[in-house]
């Protein structure tokens, strides 16, 4: 790499970090455009009455422009302002749980800019609150496993049964019975998960409504090691242990303490009793 390159690299980064420390800048910059623009829309929209009204050509004017400008400075501010909330809270509360705040804030702030946007514009919002109400009513029921799953995955990421990395095991009826497997992702709608069969995406109803638990591992108590080996255990029907073998050698009978098979046979067959001595007449034994 040359020195010409270096120095493209060098401007490359120093670009870089300038964005990402001027991003929270544009973000407020654009709220507080938005809430000008907001005021001068409120402030010229009292000359008038209706739009479709003769005279104040000039306040309508300005009013429809103002307006314009604070939806679209405040949409930029919100999903610059979410963006840079993720970026900051994702070190410490995860990619996913950052995720879920930044969708929050863009949710949120859209309906409020949609509302003053309309707000501005002398549109009737409480008829619309009304028909946006019903539409929703109707949306959610059309849209009911969907939205478990959002709903799921929200109470998986707050509660956290697991995290990303855990093996875990998952019981239930409507996935088939039982699924092991490590976690890779937890999303809005879908747990990802590696398993022995390969990756597999469930929906977080499912799993939200499945028995989970963690594998044990296996103790040392259960199969102890010496010296790098596993140690067989005895059974009952074993024989007691006698002197180790040497060289790689079985040990015998003789090693175990038991009797050969030469000697077994002649310790189990009787000996004749000896004869008894012959008595002298006078009832003393003889001498030897």
């Amino acid at each position: 790499m040359d020195l010409h390159e270096q120095r493209q690299l060098e401007v490359a980064r120093q670009m870089a970090k300038v964005k990402a420390r001027a991003r929270p800048w544009r973000a407020i910059i654009a709220l507080v455009l938005a809430a000008a623009a907001g005021i001068i829309s409120s402030v010229a929209g009292r000359d008038f009455e209706s739009w479709t009204g003769h005279g104040n050509v000039a306040s309508k004017i300005v009013a429809a422009s103002t307006a314009a400008a604070f939806c679209l400075f405040a949409v930029v501010g919100i999903l610059g302002l979410a963006g840079r909330a993720r970026q900051a809270l994702q070190p410490v509360t995860g990619s996913a749980h950052a995720a879920v705040i930044r969708y929050a804030i863009v949710l949120a702030g859209l309906i409020l800019t949609l509302v003053f946007t309309l707000t501005l514009f002398k549109v009737p919002v409480t008829q619309l609150i009304v028909g946006g109400a019903l539409t929703t009513i109707l949306i959610g029921i059309a849209a009911q496993q969907a939205l478990s799953n959002v709903f799921a995955g929200i109470v998986l990421l707050l509660s956290r049964p697991f995290i990303v990395g855990d093996t875990i095991q998952l019981r239930s009826g409507a996935m088939g019975g039982l699924l092991e497997g490590t976690v890779t992702e937890v999303g809005i709608t879908y747990l990802r998960l590696d398993t022995a069969d390969g990756p597999m995406s469930l929906p977080n109803a499912q799993v939200l409504a499945a028995a989970v638990s963690h594998p044990a591992e296996t103790s040392t108590a259960a199969h102890p090691e010496a010296d790098g080996q596993q140690v067989v255990p005895a059974t009952p029907g074993d024989a007691p242990a006698g002197p180790a073998a040497t060289d790689g050698q079985q040990a015998g009978p003789a090693d175990l303490g038991l009797p050969a098979a030469g000697q077994a046979g002649t310790a189990g067959k009787r000996q004749p009793a000896p004869p008894p001595e012959p008595q002298s007449p006078g009832g003393a034994s003889p001498q030897p």
